[in-house]
C-alpha cells in the first residue's frame, strides 16, 4: 500500500507544497513540488486567497490521503509568526473541507526524521530530501524542499502506511504505539 502525503511549508511570501508517495518499505517518490508566492504589496486577504486557491487545486489534482503541515512555532518576529499561522489556517481548512486528515510536525521533528538531527540546517535537509527521493537536482527554493521533507516525515512516522491522525478516517487504523503517540501529543496541546 502506498501512502500519498501532501506536505506544506506555510508562509505568506512563499508557501512550499510537495506531494510524495511512500511505500510500506519507506521508499519515497516525489509526485509534484512547487511554491506559491505572494507579494507583500498585496492585501492580506488577496494573499490568503492566492494560497487558498492553490491549495484547493493541489488537493483536487493529487488527492492526498493526508496533509502534513509545519507546526507554527514561536519566533522573535511576531508578524512572521502571524503570517505563517494565517497561511496554515487556510491550508488546514481546505483539507478539513475534503475530510483529509491533517498532521502537524515541528521543524525539529522534520529535521530529525530526514537528517537524523533536529538541529540540521536547510542545506542538509535539501541534500537529504534530494537523496531520499532520488532526484537529479535539489528542489528549489528551500520552501519546496521543506514541503517534501514534511511529507516524508509524516509518511515515515505513519509506519505501516496508515495516516497518523487522532480524528478522521485514518484514526481507526493506528497501531497501539501510534495511538499512544497521538494521545500524548493531544494531551501536550491541551496543557498549553
Amino acid at each position: 500500500m502506498t501512502l500519498r502525503v501532501l506536505g506544506v511549508d506555510p508562509g505568506l511570501t512563499r508557501c512550499g507544497i510537495g506531494v510524495v508517495d511512500v511505500e510500506r518499505n519507506r521508499r519515497a517518490t516525489m509526485v509534484a513540488v512547487g511554491v506559491v508566492g505572494t507579494s507583500p504589496d498585496e492585501t492580506l486577504d488577496q494573499r490568503l486567497l492566492v494560497i487558498a486557491l492553490a491549495i484547493d487545486e493541489w488537493l483536487d489534482r493529487y488527492e492526498p490521503q493526508v496533509l502534513a503541515v509545519e507546526r507554527v512555532f514561536s519566533q522573535l518576529n511576531v508578524s512572521t509568526v502571524m503570517g505563517v499561522a494565517q497561511a496554515s489556517g487556510v491550508v488546514i481548512a481546505a483539507a478539513a473541507r475534503r475530510g483529509i486528515p491533517v498532521a502537524l510536525h515541528t521543524p525539529s521533528e522534520v529535521k530529525a526524521a530526514v537528517t537524523g538531527s533536529g538541529t540540521s540546517n536547510k542545506d542538509a535537509v535539501t541534500k537529504l530530501v534530494t537523496k531520499i527521493l532520488r532526484l537529479d537536482a535539489p528542489p528549489r527554493p528551500a520552501d519546496a524542499a521543506d514541503a517534501l521533507a514534511l511529507a516524508i516525515t509524516h509518511a515515515w512516522r505513519a509506519g505501516s502506511g496508515a495516516a497518523v491522525a487522532t480524528t478522521g478516517p485514518g484514526s481507526l487504523s493506528l497501531t497501539p504505539a501510534q495511538r499512544a503517540w497521538a494521545d500524548a501529543e493531544a494531551k501536550a496541546r491541551r496543557a498549553r
